[in-house]
């Protein structure tokens, strides 16, 4: 059955509107695209830095042995919580706020730290709490980082110790280790940077869920304390990419205790992929989402749509992403390939020089050179409903050509990366060709060992359980500890075509006691 176009539709009608695909659209004077953790982990610390009133940290995880300036610069060996310390001593009134996901057993196994001992490597000086009042499963993943009210970070990445990498993403980097000393793998991430009233924003949603978690209320701060008119907390070497634009925030949040979910991250994805008109690129880390499946189906059927890329790492790191969110990803890529009748949809994994897979951890769509949207939302079930996001999206108009030109630039570098091919050279290939998939299918430019086709392997009996009900991606709090209501819920928000082939045998759905 083919969806109803709605918000979105055509090119005059914006994509952003408050209370449905976004929360609120606020005005940047600046946006940066931090391009891989050591670009966020850089600006990030000249950020901290110029902090002269209050740094709001909202995160799903937290490392304080992490260092932002790994390698020979001066602060090389200072780790976070040395940083953040350091600070805290040279100007006592800065209030150093840190909140992060209680993180439950068994995914806290592999910790080397615990609530306790980040406390204490912080120091009493600086505020750490932690988030349990979300729903039982579900997890605190926004991603922000706020100073003085004045810029702040959204994206996907946390200030943990393997996050770290440069978009060269070498097969081996000896600035690229855990404290133990051992090798981590290449990882792909991108934050966003803005500043003014899209800054304030986000500290208004960081101090909402502190107050959620701590029942305390955080003070906006106001200018600088010290009355230096040239204060400007925006680290000075870091150029922005867009400026004098419009910024939405788009939003996921359980509901609980009275309050209605807030699916803003889903609406948005649906609209502007059924709007779309030349092309549709997604960086992600899951796909297992029936109802962003289904919108990009229902465009591969018609045979004028726009054409795909997507982005996504071989495999998950871990074996409970490998049998959850891989198993599912499967099915969904069988289907879309079955829905590709006109050949338009790309979706490849990236890989180094020698062909050691890269961990693709961001969540960005770029889209007709229109929408550039980068948060912590991922293209999976638990992200557009069950767990909290939180994604930055800026829509350009269509008569802004400087700006559509910059989306076009932020487009090209992502995408060329993957692929070892200068920007340069992928950016005039793709002008004087006018297909994205025309350019990622030319073995000179974009060679297939670096962005491999990702073809879905076989299937055995305990994956397609998964697949069958999403075991592990639950959609909200209703079917969460319930995953034989998992497949109505489904149905319920979206994505019933990709639900229609049963693939439970009736003693797999014995087992989950469906009837």
């Amino acid at each position: 059955m083919r969806m109803e176009r709605g918000v979105g539709q055509g090119s005059s009608e914006s994509w952003l509107r408050p209370g449905l695909t976004c929360w609120r659209q606020e005005r940047a004077g600046r946006v940066a695209v931090l391009h891989d953790g050591a670009a966020y982990f850089a600006a990030a610390h000249a950020a901290l830095l110029k902090a002269r009133t209050s740094i709001t940290l909202i995160g799903w995880s937290f490392d304080p042995r992490a260092r932002l300036l790994p390698g020979d610069s001066p602060d090389a060996g200072e780790t976070l919580a040395e940083l953040l310390r350091r600070l805290k001593a040279a100007r006592p009134e800065l209030a150093i706020r840190i909140l992060i996901w209680d993180m439950p057993w068994p995914i806290s196994a592999g910790n080397d730290h615990t609530p306790d001992s980040v406390r204490e490597s912080l120091g009493p000086e600086i505020d750490f709490r932690i988030d349990g009042t979300l729903p039982l499963g579900a997890c605190q993943h926004q991603k922000i980082l706020v100073i003085d009210d004045a810029i702040a970070f959204s994206g996907g990445s946390d200030f943990e110790v393997n996050r770290w990498d440069t978009p060269a993403h070498r097969d081996r980097d000896p600035r690229r280790r855990l404290p133990s000393g051992e090798d981590y793998p290449p990882r792909h991430d991108v934050m966003m940077l803005v500043d003014r009233d899209a800054a304030r924003a986000l500290a208004d949603l960081a101090r909402e869920r502190w107050r959620r978690a701590t029942g305390e209320s955080i003070p906006s701060a106001d200018g600088d304390p010290d009355g230096d008119p040239d204060w400007d907390p925006w680290p000075e070497t870091l150029a922005p990419h867009l400026t004098d634009v419009t910024v939405g925030l788009a939003r996921t949040d359980p509901p609980l205790a009275g309050r209605p979910a807030v699916t803003e991250s889903a609406a948005l994805y649906r609209a502007s992929i059924r709007a779309a008109e030349r092309f549709i690129y997604l960086e992600n880390q899951y796909l297992t989402s029936p109802v962003v499946a289904e919108a990009l189906a229902e465009r591969l059927a018609e045979p004028d749509g726009p054409e795909i890329v997507i982005v996504l790492s071989e495999r998950s790191p871990s074996g409970f992403d490998r049998l959850t969110m891989d198993s599912a990803r499967r099915g969904l890529i069988r289907a879309l390939r079955r829905a590709d009748r006109f050949d338009r949809l790309r979706i490849v994994a990236p890989h180094t020089e020698k062909g050691r897979p890269i961990l693709v951890h961001a969540k960005v769509a770029i889209i007709d050179e229109r929408l550039l949207r980068i948060g912590s939302t991922n293209l999976n079930n638990r992200s557009l409903g069950y767990d909290t996001e939180c994604d930055l999206a800026v829509e350009v108009p269509a008569d802004d050509a400087e700006a559509r030109a910059a989306l076009r630039r932020l487009l090209v570098r992502l995408l060329s990366h993957h692929g070892g091919c200068p920007p340069d050279v992928f950016g005039q290939a793709f002008a004087a060709r006018g297909s994205l998939r025309a350019v990622l299918d030319d073995p000179r430019l974009m060679p297939c060992s670096r962005v491999c086709p990702l073809v879905p392997s076989r299937r055995g009996p305990v994956a397609r359980l998964v697949e069958a009900f999403h075991l592990g991606d639950p959609v909200s709090p209703a079917d969460a500890w319930r995953p034989w209501r998992r497949r109505k819920a489904l149905r319920r928000v979206g994505g019933s075509s990709f639900l229609e082939e049963d693939t439970a045998s009736q003693p797999e759905k014995a087992a989950l006691g469906a009837s």
